[in-house]
């Protein structure tokens, strides 16, 4: 089971909204089963999944203390991909999710305060010698900002091509637990979040191919 964690010390970046749509995008693609873990104490993605009326993907409950274990568990069940979503802010959580993670995305907004802020998420990611890669997300359409954006972010790693745009059905999908890919299959945000996730499938697989020729 490969591990992917959504984190950003910086909050109201779409983590959540990222979380629940990649790992229906995941699934769709026939790249799962996926299971779902929130490690934020606020719940956003666990409402967000008692809204959601399909069985799928798994939502399974854990502590930061029992996480560990649950992800053991989880891979002994057959899952193939488990994506958890993190806190904000609270550096100690961050760190001992990314301890776990085979690939760490970090959304980033295209505004000069979020990327001033980007550097701590990094400097855990890089500590615990985890590969990573950024998202621009909430991004205003045609504006040199967020160009000038993926620029400052490409000097410090690996840029998605995939930009999520603010849009509304981002927000109006997860109010009754669905993702823009079950709402509009055929939409813009669609297609953002099915490449978003074909960029995310093919950089943990380079990671892992990495793991294994460094082992061997």
């Amino acid at each position: 089971m490969q591990i992917i964690v959504l984190a950003s010390q910086k909050g109201g970046v779409g983590k959540t909204t990222l979380t629940g749509n990649l790992a229906i995008a995941a699934d769709l693609a026939r790249q799962g089963p996926s299971v779902l873990i929130d490690s934020d104490p606020q719940g956003s993605l666990s409402a967000w999944w008692n809204a959601r009326a399909a069985e799928t993907p798994t939502l399974a409950p854990s502590t930061l203390a029992e996480l560990k274990g649950k992800l053991a568990q989880l891979d002994a069940a057959g899952y193939a991909l488990a994506f958890i979503d993190t806190p904000p802010a609270i550096t100690s959580a961050i760190r001992q999710v990314v301890a776990l993670a085979d690939f760490v995305l970090i959304p980033v907004k295209p505004s000069p305060h979020d990327i001033r802020a980007v550097g701590s998420t990094v400097e855990i990611a890089e500590q615990e010698g985890k590969p990573f890669a950024f998202v621009i997300t909430q991004a205003k359409p045609n504006t040199r900002l967020t160009v000038q954006a993926m620029a400052a972010l490409s000097a410090h790693g690996t840029v998605a091509a995939a930009i999520m745009h603010d849009r509304v059905d981002y927000a109006a999908a997860m109010i009754d637990g669905r993702t823009v890919q079950e709402t509009d299959p055929k939409g813009r945000s669609a297609a953002e979040m099915a490449e978003l996730w074909e960029f995310v499938h093919e950089r943990k697989h380079e990671s892992t191919k990495a793991r294994k020729v460094k082992i061997a």
